[in-house]
């Protein structure tokens, strides 16, 4: 939850005889500030392990939306467009056929997911999954990106100024650990997606490691290379792009992924 709204009651006190007035909490009432307001349940109870695939999303000039005039005119309808249509089209996108019982999926949908302020985090539970649902999970994700861009972006431009111009979106695989009754996560994969998603002139790109391309059809693999690049806090780190990504960089960004 993260919301701490308890408000003081005007009273009369007397001091030193004089009677004053004042601004108070309630006996008890300003201990309700602690660690519950964060909704994380039981924050002492056992953190269960998952081995998960993470992937952060990033609006990409959220912070100049956020600095126009009256934000606050804007901002309730532009997220309520955005993370609809976010949600909307991961779950779309998921569905492999529709029966008259229910849906098949090409891959289970997020058991996770969390808003960041300027983007959202969402974990796949990746215990079970081969490199096919691996790989389309990673589709589904950078096609996400360049739906924003083709689609929605144009959109928005319609009601809204300044509006955010990229979607871009890092993901990484790894363990992710629970806290409290499983209301939040933390991971280096986490981390790592976080990172990622901010790499310099990269739309979409994921971390190698524990990722196998063979899961998508040659023509889609093609589309990616391979790159060596050094991360802040993490070393070298071997990561996916998309091709074309690449070769719009400027001679300063390429020189940041080397080769392999």
């Amino acid at each position: 939850m993260g919301v701490f709204i308890i408000k003081p009651k005007k009273k009369m006190v007397k001091i030193k005889g004089e009677l004053v007035e004042m601004e108070l909490y309630a006996p008890g009432q300003i201990d309700k500030f602690n660690p519950k307001v964060l909704g994380l349940g039981d924050i002492g109870r056992s953190s269960e392990t998952v081995e998960a695939v993470a992937a952060m999303f990033d609006l990409a000039g959220f912070t100049n939306f956020c600095r126009q005039s009256d934000p606050h005119l804007s901002l309730p309808g532009f997220l309520n467009r955005f993370l609809n249509w976010l949600f909307f089209n991961i779950r779309e996108d998921t569905v492999y056929k529709s029966y008259r019982k229910g849906k098949s999926l090409w891959t289970e949908l997020p058991f996770f997911a969390k808003f960041l302020g300027d983007g959202v985090l969402f974990l796949w539970d990746a215990k079970n999954m081969d490199n096919y649902d691996m790989c389309n999970i990673l589709i589904q994700l950078r096609n996400m990106c360049a739906r924003y861009s083709r689609v929605l972006l144009p959109e928005l431009k319609k009601s809204f100024t300044d509006v955010p111009e990229e979607l871009r979106c890092g993901v990484a695989r790894g363990k992710v650990y629970s806290i409290g009754d499983g209301a939040d996560y933390v991971g280096p994969c986490i981390n790592l997606a976080s990172r990622l998603q901010k790499m310099s002139g990269l739309r979409f790109c994921f971390s190698k490691r524990g990722i196998d391309l063979n899961g998508m059809s040659q023509k889609t693999a093609a589309k990616y290379e391979v790159r060596s690049v050094f991360i802040r806090g993490v070393g070298d780190e071997l990561i996916c792009m998309e091709k074309w990504n690449f070769k719009q960089l400027k001679v300063k960004e390429q020189a940041l992924y080397k080769e392999v």
